[in-house]
């Protein structure tokens, strides 16, 4: 077999507050302004139910992350967890699952930009912002992580906005509180659709060269993420149903600048329309930020090309990783369709945490196993999930998937092949 590319490691810069914001910026971000709408069509008022179910799955999945984390503090997350416990193979799929999923997520988040921003231009926005983004990545990770804790503070501070004026004018309305007759699927496609706005804290686990003390850092900071999102979230799901009613906010295609519109305050409409552009150039940062340290561990083992696994020695980056990635979001950013990208990206990662779970299951005691419990709730809680989103988000998923295993057998061929020729 041919051996694995030497690795030059990456600088450990980032500390607690970093990695928290870093998790934040990728969870709080546009996911809340275009998830809400399509997780109220499939389940109504049922989304709180959604929301809940996605959380859980969401807290057993950071969990056995933070565990798995502590023990293989390298680039690639699950990646990396995979192949050290399950396998390379195991590892194999879910840096796939990572790097296609989470590019399709690039993308989304790139059109959210362009459509709040400029509606008539939005494809020549996103694609403008891709290049703007993937040019900051590709100076430091140190000014990456100051630019999204900016961001995550003007996100945090418009949502609050618009909770507290939504409450103030309508209460917790009854409309939020009566349940809707959605069914048991349209309640799991809920949860589905809403994970793909809490599936950003892998991002600080894929940053796991990059912390310091990355034993006790990360183990705290995801857990502190993840409940930061869900209380706001959790608030913001209320204010929506509160104001717009399940049906409305089904049909909305910007839920919050509507319920901005709605609660009559003429200056909050316009701060929404910032805030879901600041939100989405948040999550796009951190994401491009994730994607190119997981093919930088996938290029090291010789899955994707060697010319990636090159880190930069100035700025000590991924930099040819990060700008082929930018390529590849900027040109799906232009040609793909927003809700598509969702339900794809909503699989792929599913599948990604499955893997991850799978891994915490297998570790001791001494090495920090969660209680076996979660692992197993993480595992089946994405496998269920994954397969009752829409039927083509599915589709799509085993279609991308079954290329990637078809792609890896060759390879493995190929270095058998060239073993046996020496």
């Amino acid at each position: 077999m041919t051996p694995p590319v030497a690795p030059v490691t990456l600088r450990r810069q980032l500390g607690l507050l970093d990695a928290v914001t870093i998790g934040l910026g990728s969870m709080i971000g546009a996911g809340i302004f275009v998830a809400l709408a399509p997780a109220a069509r499939a389940a109504g008022t049922g989304l709180l139910a959604g929301l809940a179910i996605a959380a859980v799955i969401a807290y057993c999945n950071a969990t056995s992350s933070a565990r798995l984390a502590a023990i293989y503090p390298a680039s690639g997350g699950t990646y990396v967890y995979g192949r050290e416990r399950l396998g390379a193979f195991w590892g194999y799929l879910a840096g796939w699952g990572f790097v296609v999923g989470k590019t399709a997520s690039c993308a989304a988040m790139a059109l959210t930009v362009g459509f709040y921003a400029w509606p008539s231009h939005a494809h020549a926005v996103a694609v403008a912002a891709v290049v703007a983004l993937t040019a900051v990545n590709a100076v430091g990770v140190q000014k990456s992580a100051w630019l999204t804790r900016m961001i995550v503070a003007v996100v945090l501070a418009v949502l609050a906005a618009v909770v507290v004026t939504a409450l103030g004018a309508n209460g917790f309305g009854a409309s939020a509180f009566t349940l809707s007759r959605s069914s048991a699927l349209g309640v799991l496609q809920a949860a589905g659709l809403l994970f793909f706005a809490f599936a950003g804290y892998a991002r600080i686990a894929t940053l796991g060269e990059e912390v310091r003390d990355p034993a006790r850092t990360i183990p705290r900071a995801i857990p502190i993420a993840l409940g930061i999102t869900l209380v706001v979230y959790a608030l913001v799901a209320v204010a929506a149903l509160a104001v717009l009613g399940p049906d409305r906010l089904a049909a909305s295609e910007a839920p919050l600048a509507q319920m901005a519109a709605d609660v009559g305050a003429s200056w909050l409409p316009p701060l929404v329309r910032v805030g879901a552009v600041v939100a989405a150039v948040g999550s796009l940062l951190a994401l491009i930020l994730g994607v190119s340290r997981t093919t930088l561990a996938m290029a090291r083992d010789r899955h994707l090309p060697t010319a990636l696994a090159a880190v930069h020695p100035r700025f000590g980056v991924p930099h040819r990783a990060e700008l082929t990635i930018g390529v590849v979001v900027a040109i799906l950013a232009a040609t793909t369709d927003i809700r598509g990208a969702i339900g794809f990206s909503s699989f792929a990662v599913l599948v990604y945490y499955a893997v991850a779970n799978a891994s915490a299951w297998t570790l001791s005691p001494d090495e920090g196993r969660p209680p076996r419990l979660i692992p197993i709730v993480g595992m089946l809680g994405c496998g269920v999930v994954a397969f009752a989103l829409p039927a083509a988000s599915i589709l799509a998923g085993l279609v991308v998937f079954a290329v990637g295993v078809a792609a890896y057998r060759i390879g493995r061929y190929r270095e058998r092949a060239a073993a046996a020729a020496r």
